[in-house]
Parts: structure tokens; sequence; C-alpha cells
């Protein structure tokens, strides 16, 4: 972030090539890692550094637009040649419009508060480790939103659908730059190789549409010429695409090899969001204590099959929604990190608001929101926001597992992980659930006593909760001499 502020000294001195081209990378880098980390990790300030750089960045792009199409006019044209004339020209007079606006966006940039976030952020940036599994399912995220605008520019081929896929593999090679270091050494030639093949077509539409706009064609002749030139050039930089990026050994399977898939791939998303509960939850052992309670309880009652989904059509079971809830659930609650103080929030609006990580969708987010709610101390309602949009069945399960997720979170409530292991046990028309660590007259009995409710009316059975046997370990015995 320091370097940031190094080079707008320089380029407000001086908007030569260089300075400018230094400036929009360091910008470029750290609003590429802001718009990593603020998917994992919840701050607003990643957000609002991004954004605090859009306006520098976007107008020393133009600035460097226009320069390259300059580049352009002496690569493809010449200098006797009316419209190169023209051309350069407009480019001239447009490149000194272009500085004077740039000079007034550096001139607004708060540097005080880019100075203020070079010193807070780093800080929590060091609990994200380059190269970890989460970085991994990251870049596997951005690869498949890049592989899918791939297949879309091949079906139709349109400036739009090209200018998105460089887009799609920027951001992609963002990820692995900054978050990802054996791969980007490994990768690194490739992925700017592509980015600057699919940057110069896009630059040679810029440049088509800019002459006809300025009407820089004498006649048809020079029309005609001008543009045969610049498709030859596309041409060519298509066919380096293509040669590169399809086929068995394309770049494309190269690069998905090395990342995450299959079960891989969905504890990296569970990891995920365990890594971003961490942020803003004041207790993260209670939490994963909570959760692996809640999946004990879930696997020995009724309709606990771990491989049953709420309906056929979610890619989710229902098991591993309750694991989510249960990382999930006491989010929102920290009010403090490190000595700064933090605005608290209901858990079930910052899981709705989460960026769902591949894998996992909105509605998968919602159905986990409505379970989280579902544990809180006021019963649910059925009439309630928080359930529009879940079908029936989805309302059902959710009281089920908030009812199971708020009796693991009874037995936790002192946050001290005594219980660590439940039993549960069907006498007649009773639940009986022996609980290792339980005692019967202490403040978690009292919260279990509570909480125990809601399961008792959804099972319409009486729940009743009493310590487990743990048998003593015999001792070995004592050999004696002859």
């Amino acid at each position: 972030m320091d370097r940031v502020l190094e080079e707008c000294d320089r380029a407000s001195v001086d908007f030569a090539t260089d300075p400018v081209h230094d400036l929009r990378v360091a910008l470029r880098r750290c609003r590429s890692l802001a718009d990593g980390l603020k998917s994992l990790d919840p701050r607003p300030e990643w957000k609002a550094m991004k954004r605090a750089g859009k306006a520098v960045f976007q107008s020393l792009g133009e600035l460097r637009d226009v320069q390259v199409m300059e580049e352009w006019v002496a690569q493809l044209g010449e200098m006797s040649d009316p419209a190169s004339v023209k051309m350069l020209h407009y480019l001239t007079n447009r490149q000194h419009e272009l500085k004077v606006h740039a000079a007034t966006a550096l001139r607004d940039f708060d540097r005080k508060q880019w100075k203020r976030w070079g010193t807070i952020l780093p800080r929590h940036a060091q609990k994200l480790r380059p190269g970890n599994l989460v970085f991994k399912h990251l870049a596997l995220e951005r690869w498949t939103e890049a592989y899918e605008l791939h297949r879309r520019a091949l079906r139709n081929g349109s400036k739009l659908a090209l200018h998105n896929l460089r887009i799609g593999i920027k951001r992609f090679r963002y990820i692995v730059e900054n978050f990802l270091p054996e791969q980007h050494a490994a990768w690194k030639d490739d992925l700017k190789d592509m980015q600057d093949v699919l940057g110069e077509i896009h630059d040679l539409d810029v440049f088509w549409a800019t002459a006809l706009q300025t009407g820089a064609f004498h006649d048809a002749e020079s029309r005609t010429r001008w543009h045969a030139k610049i498709m030859e050039e596309r041409r060519k930089r298509i066919e380096k695409y293509r040669a590169k990026m399809l086929g068995p050994k394309s770049l494309w399977h190269l690069w998905r090899v090395a990342l995450p898939s299959g079960p891989q791939a969905e504890a990296a998303a569970l990891r995920r969001m365990k890594l971003w509960a961490s942020f803003v939850d004041p207790d993260v052992r209670h939490s994963t204590n909570v959760a692996r309670l809640a999946l004990q309880l879930f696997d020995q009652l009724p309709d606990g099959r771990k491989d049953k989904s709420v309906e056929e059509k979610n890619a989710h079971t229902l098991r591993e929604i309750l694991e989510v809830a249960g990382i999930l659930h006491n989010v929102g609650r920290r009010k403090h990190v490190g000595k700064e103080k933090v605005k608290l929030h209901k858990p079930t609006r910052l899981i709705r608001k989460l960026n769902p990580p591949l894998g996992w969708s909105a509605a998968d987010m919602q159905f986990v929101a409505a379970v989280v709610r579902h544990q809180r101390v006021v019963l649910p309602r059925g009439e309630q926001k928080y359930l529009t949009g879940l079908t029936a069945m989805q309302r059902r399960e959710a009281m089920r597992l908030g009812g199971i997720l708020r009796l693991a979170s009874a037995f936790d409530v002192e946050h001290d992980g005594r219980i660590r292991r439940l039993r549960v046990l069907q006498e007649r028309e009773v639940f009986v659930i022996e609980a290792e660590g339980y005692m019967p007259r202490d403040s978690t009995a009292q919260s279990v006593a509570a909480a125990r409710y809601l399961l008792e009316t959804i099972y319409r059975r009486a729940i009743l909760v009493k310590p487990m046997r743990v048998p003593k370990p015999r001792k070995a015995p004592i050999l004696r001499a002859a």
C-alpha cells in the first residue's frame, strides 16, 4: 500500500507512460488484494479501500488507453497517411484532457485514509496465509467463472464476450498472483500472456471504434485498408488464444488439475465459511463445539440420515446445512477486534448477506439462516420474514434443525466445552439423551431444560437428559515376583 503513495507522487509530477503504468500496477495490486480478501474477511474496510482507488485507477486507465492507441497508429499506419495524422491529432488533444482529469483524481485521492488502511489492514491479513486450501478454493471459484465466460465467448465470439473473458481471466490471475505463490510461479507467464492477448483484441476493437467516431478515414479505400489491417491483427491474436486454450492439453485443464475437486472442494468451502465466521464470532471454539454436538444429535434422532436432503433439487444434505448453521450461529456477536470497537449484527442478517462460496447458493444460505433463527430464545412463528421463499417442507426441516441446534447450544451455554459426547436412546415415548460431563444441578442443566422444549413439540415426545455413565478404566494387574 505504501507503493501506491510513492507512485502517486511520481505520477503527480509527470504523466509520462512509465509513471502512469507503475501507479496503475500498484493500485491494481491493492484493489485485487482487497477484492480477494473481502470475500473472506467481512471487514468493510476492504471494500472501502477498493472503492477509494477506483476513480484514480479508471482515470489512469483511460489515459493509458489513449497512449496504447498512439502505439497502434505508429504500428499500423504511416506518418504520411491522412488517417494517421487525424488520429494522432485527436489522441494528442484527448491525452491532454485526460491528464487534467487524472490530476484532479489524484488531488482528490485521500492519502491520509490510505495510510490508515496501510496500518490497520495488514494486521488482519496476517490471519490469511497464502497458499492454503481456502485460497485454492477461491481460485477455483474464479476459474469456474472465467471458464464459463470462455465457453460463452466461443459460442458467439462477440466483442463483449471476449472483453468479459479477459476480465474473468484477469480476476483469476490476480487471485493466483496474490495468494497462491507456488501456482503463480508455474503459471504467471501463461496467465499474463493470455490476458495480454485478449487485452490487445479489446484495444483493437476500441481503436477501430474511435477511428470511426472521429471520422479519421477520408474515403472508402482508406477505411477498407485500415479495417483489413486491424482485423488481421485481431485474427492473429484470436488464433493464438485458441491454440493455447482449446483441446485436452489446454491451459484451462492444466490450471484446473491443480485446484481442489470433489470432497476436497467441499471441505474447502466449509473451511472458507469457518474462516469468514472467525472474524465476527467472539468464540469460535464454542461454535465449533456446538456444531459437533448438533451433528451427534442429528445422526441419532429419527430422520437423521446423512444423505438426506430437504428436497431432491437441493445440492446439500440436511446434515451439511446443520453443520454450517452450527458454525455460523454466533456470528455478528463480537464487540471488539483487537482495540477496535465493532458494530453488533444479527447472525441471520449476516448469513443472508454472505456471498456463498462455490458449491453453495444464496438459497442454501437462506436455509442456513432460517435454521440459525430457529435456535434463538423466542419460539419461531410461521409468518416471519426470514421464512419467505422457503417451501413448506423446508420450513418444517428448518424448525427441526433449529431445535437440534438450540439444544446443542444449550449443552455448551457456559462456553467451556465440558460436554463432549451425546448419546440418544429411545425408551417407549421418551428420548433419553445421555451427556458426558453433564451435571443435573447447574446452569447448563437449566438451559438444557428450556432448550429441549422446541424438539419435544416437533417429535411429540418428552426428552430426558441425564449424565452419561463412563466406565472407569481398569487398573492393570500388579505382577508380583515369584
